[in-house]
């Protein structure tokens, strides 16, 4: 089941929901919020979605938390609003968790839609690829050093393209008081977990960055790097940090850099 995180009033949101809908292996749908409106009740009816409302104040964690909660299924996928889903996303999902039963987490390849076009041959995706390589094994992607190793780097695992076994993990999933490397932090406790990690390497996300997001990231850029540090120094020691951060900054910057009004 797809629970798809709202937050005011998205343009790329109905175009997230069609691709949710579009899928070629049944599937369900919700649409959540904690910024409510006529806008997303709107799209609500249009597309006959149930509707959800968190009350109090909007952040990542609870959000999240919500959205994946109200989805009543084993399976559950939180969809970002800003992302679309290959129409073959969900039938690589249950394939994944019909051979493998215990399959906590099932993720793909994503690529990058910046300026509204589809960053196909990005430098910064062929090292993501890289570092999940060990996921990519059945004999080693139940180990929590192998699924750890996904994470040594930063997060090479597009968030939106997970989807979590409810059966396996419980009601709440994401227990990190981090806003910007929620994900990153949220992945490494569960690696510690028992359960297998799919990825499937084929790209079925097509993970949008734009400039409203991009000026979140620089309006909190102190907080953001503040919480790379502490999730490095969680991994490595602290000189090996002060090394890591210095590519990834520049990483990073290329990641977000030249912006441009993305077209919709």
């Amino acid at each position: 089941m797809f629970s798809i995180c709202a937050y005011r009033e998205s343009p790329y949101l109905e175009a997230c929901i069609r691709s949710v809908l579009g899928q070629n292996y049944p599937t369900k749908a919700i649409l959540c919020t904690s910024t409510p409106s006529p806008f997303l009740e709107g799209m609500a009816k249009k597309y006959r979605l149930p509707y959800y409302v968190r009350e109090g104040e909007s952040n990542i964690r609870d959000d999240w938390n919500f959205a994946y909660a109200m989805a009543d299924a084993r399976l559950v996928t939180i969809a970002h609003q800003d992302d679309c889903y290959r129409a073959g996303y969900v039938r690589a999902l249950v394939n994944s968790f019909y051979r493998f039963q215990d399959m906590t987490l099932f993720s793909t390849d994503a690529i990058t839609v910046k300026n509204g076009h589809p960053l196909r041959t990005e430098r910064l995706r062929l090292v993501k690829k890289l570092l999940r390589l060990g996921l990519r094994s059945p004999y080693m992607n139940h180990l929590s050093w192998v699924k750890k190793s996904a994470l040594m780097f930063g997060n090479s695992i597009c968030c939106p393209s997970c989807t979590y076994n409810k059966e396996h993990l419980g009601d709440v999933l994401f227990t990190s008081d981090f806003q910007f490397v929620l994900d990153w932090e949220n992945l490494f406790t569960l690696a510690e977990r028992p359960g297998r990690w799919i990825c499937a390497e084929e790209p079925l996300v097509f993970h949008r960055i734009h400039r409203e997001a991009a000026t979140s990231a620089c309006m909190g850029e102190n907080r953001r790097e503040f919480e790379e540090v502490k999730m490095f120094e969680r991994i490595w020691p602290q000189p090996l940090t002060k090394l890591w951060m210095k590519g990834y900054r520049r990483a990073y910057g290329a990641y977000v850099g030249n912006i441009d009004e993305d077209k919709h």
